[in-house]
């Protein structure tokens, strides 16, 4: 059932799954995907991770070690619901103030709402824009940070020159993203459930399963590792690097702006 991946010449801004689509038209169904499943997207990354992807999240944010003081500024993107952000600035013993900007304004209400309830609002601000165009001058963050958003973004290899020039010099750049796996019997077990599991479990928790089986498919045509790798060294970034985590079902990209 897997499809050939994308290499660093490009394909994901008409890769919709395994879809072509037509240029501009990936935005509009990704935007759809996610005001569907918006209210259930912990859920959500739940089933696709088998719970893995909270012990992920924490990997990244002990990686960035945010520092404890005012000034430090960070920018979360396509984190509408709020889940890196709060983890860093808890990291930062609520000294961190971020953005979390995401395309998708119903991502963003979730989000908006646990900060309140969390008591984050007063160190976050909640942004709906393009992660191709940034609303933001050059050099205006310590770190950039996205969680499984940027095999969603049309045209990556855009984003991450956007990721580098809003970074301040010695800034970082991590990324957390789903993988190739590059354990033998754990790969095919994955394919398995994903193709199989998922969009399944899909339909019972949300009623419908192509907005999973999307996002399965997406996995299978992001770029292997080491293309993303190049990917971001082609931005201009420095001392880039990735951790395989769990056999490789998902992958954190580091570098730096020098």
């Amino acid at each position: 059932m897997s499809q050939q991946r994308v290499s660093t010449d490009g394909g994901m801004q008409t890769s919709y799954g395994f879809r072509t689509v037509a240029d501009g038209e990936k935005q509009v169904l990704v935007n759809d995907v996610f005001h569907k499943v918006a209210k259930r997207y912990d859920i959500m990354n739940d089933v696709m991770s088998a719970g893995m992807h909270r012990i992920w999240k924490d990997a990244m944010v002990t990686a960035l070690n945010p520092p404890r003081r005012p000034d430090y500024r960070f920018l979360d993107v396509a984190g509408g619901t709020g889940d890196i952000a709060f983890r860093i600035v808890k990291a930062s013993d609520r000294e961190a103030s971020g953005v979390v900007l995401d395309i998708n304004g119903s991502m963003l209400g979730v989000g908006a709402e646990r900060a309140r309830k969390k008591g984050y609002d007063a160190n976050l601000e909640f942004v709906e824009a393009n992660a191709e165009e940034l609303p933001f001058e050059a050099n205006s963050f310590d770190a950039y940070t996205i969680a499984f958003g940027i095999r969603n973004v049309p045209d990556i290899d855009k984003a991450l020159r956007e990721a580098y020039r809003v970074l301040r010099r010695g800034g970082r750049f991590l990324c957390l993203e789903f993988s190739e796996v590059e354990m033998p019997i754990l790969d095919r077990v994955y394919d398995a459930w994903s193709f199989n599991g998922i969009p399944a479990m899909g339909k019972l928790i949300a009623g419908e399963a192509e907005p999973y089986q999307y996002l399965v498919e997406s996995i299978r045509k992001f770029p292997r590792q080491q293309d993303f790798a190049a990917m971001i060294e082609r931005a201009g970034f420095d001392r880039v690097s990735y951790t395989n985590y769990t056999g490789g079902i998902a992958a954190l990209h580091s570098a730096w702006k020098i």
